[in-house]
């Protein structure tokens, strides 16, 4: 059985960028990168930020939208300076990437938290080197705590989750606090060492504008999935769920 699932957008084209819209109008601590076209870059930043004038390490962060609240909804003080946002389920452009650099790095530098998938690092890889051959002082930390991934791990190593969240955390705090781009870097790459997730799903990935297939059975649910769900470890029925943590959480 197929159906079209019911959304309460205008457009699915232009999905993400009402969101954000609607994140910036709702939030007066959030701003757009001034200079540039929402449909063209879609850059949130501090609202107290100054282009150029940060006094402390930027921590940025990003990827596709169709997870909220992240990457935007973490934006703030204590938390991320900037966060870059990309289309649905699609990494974010590296001139996006580079405009936001430009836009909130200040003397003491920043640090680009990477989620690790192929299309975010390969793009704020490149950014990186860029806005580090216009001048700019970048470090990187790439997050990959997916425990669905065993040690050793996969070609691609483990991905990405959301326990990025608490890294982005972590590293605005020791932004905040005043620390230095190499002590941020390393306060962040410490808890993203410390960090475990494993994704569960009750259902498929709904995709704007697209027939919605119903397949799983009401008490099932699906283990070991990343943000598009590329990857189904295994069906479990609610009554393992200790065994289930137990059993994956051990492995991590």
């Amino acid at each position: 059985m197929v159906y079209a699932a019911k959304k309460f957008i205008n457009n699915p084209n232009d999905a993400a960028t009402d969101v954000i819209k609607g994140l910036v109008d709702t939030y007066p601590g959030l701003q757009f990168l001034l200079g540039f076209g929402i449909h063209k870059v879609k850059v949130v930043i501090q609202a107290g930020v100054s282009v150029g004038k940060y006094d402390k390490v930027a921590v940025i962060s990003g990827g596709g939208y169709g997870h909220e609240p992240a990457h935007a909804g973490y934006v703030g003080e204590g938390m991320l300076t900037a966060a870059i946002c990309g289309d649905v389920f699609a990494s974010p452009s590296v001139g996006s990437i580079v405009a936001g650099i430009r836009a909130v790095t200040g003397s003491q530098g920043c640090l680009l938290i990477v989620k690790n998938y192929t299309a975010d690092r390969l793009n704020f890889g490149l950014a990186a080197e860029e806005a580090k051959y216009e001048g700019y002082k970048v470090e990187t930390v790439i997050v990959g705590e997916d425990c669905a991934l065993p040690p050793p791990r996969g070609f691609a190593g483990r991905r990405g989750l959301a326990g990025t969240i608490l890294v982005h955390k972590v590293a605005g705090a020791a932004a905040a606090a005043g620390l230095s781009l190499e002590e941020v870097a390393a306060e962040a790459k410490c808890a993203s060492e410390m960090v475990g997730t494993m994704g569960v799903a009750f259902s498929f990935v709904s995709f704007l504008g697209r027939l919605h297939q119903t397949v799983w059975a009401k008490r099932r649910w699906n283990s070991g999935l990343e943000f598009m769900e590329n990857l189904v470890l295994l069906w479990l029925t609610f009554n393992l769920w200790m065994w289930w943590f137990h059993f994956f959480f051990r492995r991590y």
